[in-house]
């Protein structure tokens, strides 16, 4: 999804402890991975 909207990603950290992925992407999206395969966008305003 993020390379078919030439979004760069900037930042991808795994964490083992919960399992989940972080990604950060262009300027100002920031998505988590749970481990059971959902997502969610994370708004910080």
């Amino acid at each position: 999804m993020l390379s078919n909207g030439d979004r760069d990603i900037k930042l991808f950290r795994f964490n083992p402890e919960k399992g989940y992925v972080f990604v950060m992407a262009g300027d100002n999206l920031q998505i988590m991975v749970f481990p059971s395969g959902l997502w969610r966008f994370i708004d910080e305003t």
